[in-house]
């Protein structure tokens, strides 16, 4: 029997995010189908299938990037469902890319200062360079994902690796209570993946971040994942524990079955 949940189940009482009933079409393509689910605080889920499954459009909907034509977006409470994606970071969502996207000329504590700043109504302020604001703060958030020593080097000049952490401390200086991560280990060698999802992980633990994330990488899915929930062709068909899912009939017919090694959008 599949691990599919019906909306009602999919929404947990203390949720951080309830996705209701999410819809969306370009054209005569239903990119995603009435899908439900939730994210708890603290919990790693993954969000899989394979290609066109819908993953790409579901984050994007939940991160503001596209607006839903049917459903909601719920953010602790808050219906956030259509608002501007920098609406909605403001509101609590960070998110990393499966491309990194930093400021190669900067430092990495720049960076970080450049995401803190534009928490504030007003950027730019002419009487105070950027460099000298936040830099407790930024060094902060660089201890906490392992980047502090190397704070005053260009990002330009980090290995793929580092500059995933220093991504990570960028979407953390917001105090996310959601976390999107798209394809976080993608181009990172394998014990660079085990060591980042781990070091993502605990942080959530610890700042009670609800994570939701995709990959392409089965072995990081199934090892550092809370609950895995599976499109395919739009439409949800399992939400579960890693293994009751790894386990289940039809997400091993649709996905794990077919030799896959990589999701799709």
């Amino acid at each position: 029997m599949s691990a599919v949940v019906s909306p009602r189940a999919a929404v947990a009482d203390e949720a951080v995010l309830v996705a209701r009933d999410l819809a969306k079409s370009f054209g005569g393509v239903h990119a995603v189908q009435g899908v439900s689910f939730s994210v708890e605080a603290g919990r790693m889920v993954a969000l899989i299938g394979p290609n066109g499954a819908g993953k790409t459009t579901c984050f994007n909907m939940l991160g503001g990037q596209l607006k839903p034509d049917r459903g909601e977006v719920i953010l602790a409470g808050q219906a956030i469902t259509g608002l501007k994606p920098r609406r909605v970071w403001r509101l609590g969502v960070g998110r990393t890319f499966q491309i990194t996207a930093t400021f190669t000329s900067m430092t990495v504590r720049e960076n970080v200062q450049m995401a803190l700043i534009s928490q504030e109504d007003g950027v730019w302020n002419p009487f105070r360079p950027a460099r000298t604001r936040y830099v407790a703060a930024a060094d902060a958030l660089l201890a906490q994902v392992g980047m502090r020593e190397q704070a005053e080097r260009a990002c330009g000049v980090l290995a793929y690796g580092d500059l995933k952490r220093v991504e990570l401390a960028v979407a953390l200086a917001n105090r996310p209570k959601l976390l999107l991560m798209d394809e976080p280990t993608a181009g990172m060698a394998p014990r660079e993946r085990v060591e980042l999802m781990a070091l993502t992980a605990r942080i959530a633990a610890q700042e009670h971040i609800a994570v939701l994330f995709t990959e392409h990488d089965m072995d990081v899915v199934f090892a550092h994942s809370d609950r895995v929930i599976v499109l395919d062709r739009g439409r949800l068909i399992a939400d579960g524990a890693a293994e009751a899912v790894r386990q289940d009939p039809q997400v091993r017919a649709v996905y794990l079955g077919s030799g896959a090694t990589s999701g799709g959008h």
